[in-house]
Parts: structure tokens; C-alpha cells; sequence
């Protein structure tokens, strides 16, 4: 017999089980550190709202393409459950499931009549930013953000071992601001895609941000790692009610901005962490070639 579960209730010996999740987020391909296999991170949340890693693996990754969806809700069961490594990355739960060729996944689509698609998510583990310069500072803390951005950096390509990014300001309706880096291809894909945005729109735009790497190099700021995600104007009620914040707020946050490049200022303007603590100056951030040198993620 075929048991229904939710995500908590299925460990390492359960068997035959099926669950009902919604895709919540879906990560870029990656190869991993050690170079020996491409994976791709998705996480799912069931109907009680936990939330778990799910992970493909090379040819799965093709395999299920066209069929797992963002946002989308599925039945799934005989996924291979294993139990998460915290040196991999931060994790949300205690295990996390393998979709491979054996896993049974059924699309639940508006017209199914048995089962209905889950409703839209509200569920974010958000990181404040009053909060991330009291956090304990390693290698493998990483946090989710929701931020405003306001201002849009071009690519370049930073220090000596010239590691392509694109270096954007954000902040939070506390007026908090920090640095975010985009390495490498979230320069280029997520990066260009708010530049556009920036352009086009009206309004200042928020993005939703997962596993997201604190640097303390020359003062405290926030940098894309390889397993991040980035999600641009994302339909959570958080972000719906600080995009609505950024729009009442926008003269006052862009004069902000113009304020850090104006050169009749008597003193360079500096971004400060919500400690308070001076970070960079954003009028040589802006007006150098290759800014501060960084450490790739």
C-alpha cells in the first residue's frame, strides 16, 4: 500500500510513499567542486510548507526538463532519500531526495479532477539585513535576501585573477544597504536581466536571492556563490509588499543613490552595513575600472 506523506514524515527506510510538492525554486546546472558530475538543485515545498532540497543529476537533467516546471505542484514517489551534508552548502532539511530514473513524478495541472495544484507560496527563510553583520562569519554561511535594488553596476572583470562579475546595490525598507557581487554567469543572466528591468520599468525592482554568500573582504558585503539562485520581481506576498514599499520610497531611495556619485559632495558617501560600519566608498566603487578585488566564490 502506497502511504501518503508529507516531507517530514519520509526518512531513509521509508517505502512506498508518494508526496504532493510544489516547485519553489530550480537552480542553474552545475558541475560539481571535485568536476566528476553536473547536478541540478531544485526545492520543493509540500502542503504543510516544509520545504526540501531535490537534486538531478546528469542525464535526469534532460530527462525531466520539459516536465518540472517552476512553480508547478506534482505527485512525486520512490525518489532516493540520503541525508544532507551541511559541507555542501546550507541545508533546509535533515535529508534531501534524489529524482533519478526510478522516481515516479505525475504533473498536477488546473485540470486534474482528482487533485488540485498547491497555491502560490509564501514561505521565505529570509535573512534580515539588521541581522547579518551579528552572524558568524565562514566559508559555508549562506542566507537567503530579499532586496530592493537600486542601483546596477556594469560587467567587469575584478582584481588579478580577473573573475568576470557585475557589482549591484541593494536594500531593505529599513534603509540598510549592502553590496551584492554576481559572479561570473549571474552577472550575465540575472545580472543583464535587472539592468533591462532597470531600464524599462517605472518602478525599482526587488529580488529574492538563496544561498547567498557574506564576505567580510575590506569591510562586510554579500557575493553570488556557485549554488545560488537569483530570482528577479518574484511573486511572493514579502516581495509584492516591499516592491510596493520601493515604489511609494523611490524618490528618496534614488536621491540616495545620485547622491553617492555627486562630486559637489565635500566627502565620498559610504555604504554602511546596518551596524554601521564603513564598508566601501561609492564614489570610488563607481569611478574605478575594477573596483575593490574580491575572492571568487
Amino acid at each position: 500500500m502506497v502511504l501518503r506523506l508529507n516531507i517530514d514524515q519520509i526518512a531513509l527506510t521509508t517505502r512506498d510513499w508518494i508526496c504532493k510538492v510544489q516547485i519553489v525554486e530550480i537552480g542553474r546546472q552545475r558541475e560539481s567542486p571535485d568536476k566528476k558530475c553536473r547536478f541540478q538543485n531544485l526545492i520543493l515545498e509540500d502542503e504543510q510548507e516544509c520545504q526540501i532540497k531535490a537534486v538531478l543529476y546528469a542525464d535526469e537533467i534532460e530527462q525531466y526538463a520539459e516536465m518540472l516546471k517552476l512553480m508547478n505542484t506534482y505527485l512525486i514517489s520512490t525518489a532516493r532519500v540520503k541525508i544532507s551534508q551541511n559541507s555542501h552548502g546550507k541545508s533546509i532539511h535533515k535529508f534531501y531526495w534524489v529524482l533519478d530514473k526510478e522516481t515516479v513524478i505525475e504533473h498536477i495541472t488546473p485540470s486534474n479532477g482528482v487533485e488540485k495544484p498547491l497555491p502560490p507560496p509564501t514561505k521565505l527563510n529570509i535573512t534580515t539585513f539588521d541581522r547579518i553583520s551579528h552572524m558568524m562569519l565562514d566559508s559555508a554561511v549562506e542566507i537567503d535576501i530579499l532586496a530592493i535594488v537600486f542601483r546596477c553596476g556594469p560587467q567587469k572583470y575584478a582584481g588579478r585573477s580577473r573573475h568576470k562579475c557585475r557589482e549591484i546595490i541593494i536594500c531593505d525598507n529599513q534603509k540598510n544597504q549592502f553590496l551584492l557581487t554576481l559572479w561570473e554567469d549571474f552577472g550575465e543572466i540575472e545580472g543583464n536581466e535587472i539592468e533591462a528591468k532597470m531600464e524599462k520599468e517605472m518602478d525599482l525592482i526587488v529580488i529574492l536571492g538563496r544561498n547567498i554568500g557574506i564576505s567580510n573582504f575590506q569591510g562586510l558585503s554579500l557575493q553570488s556563490r556557485y549554488n545560488s539562485t537569483i530570482r528577479v520581481a518574484p511573486n511572493y506576498p514579502q516581495a509584492v509588499e516591499l516592491t510596493k514599499w520601493a515604489k511609494e520610497n523611490k524618490s528618496m531611495l534614488l536621491s540616495r543613490a545620485s547622491d553617492k556619485t555627486s562630486t559637489s559632495s565635500s566627502a565620498p558617501l559610504m555604504v554602511l552595513t546596518p551596524a554601521g560600519q564603513q564598508v566601501f566608498s561609492i564614489e570610488n566603487f563607481f569611478s574605478s575600472p575594477t573596483s575593490v578585488s574580491h575572492t571568487s566564490s
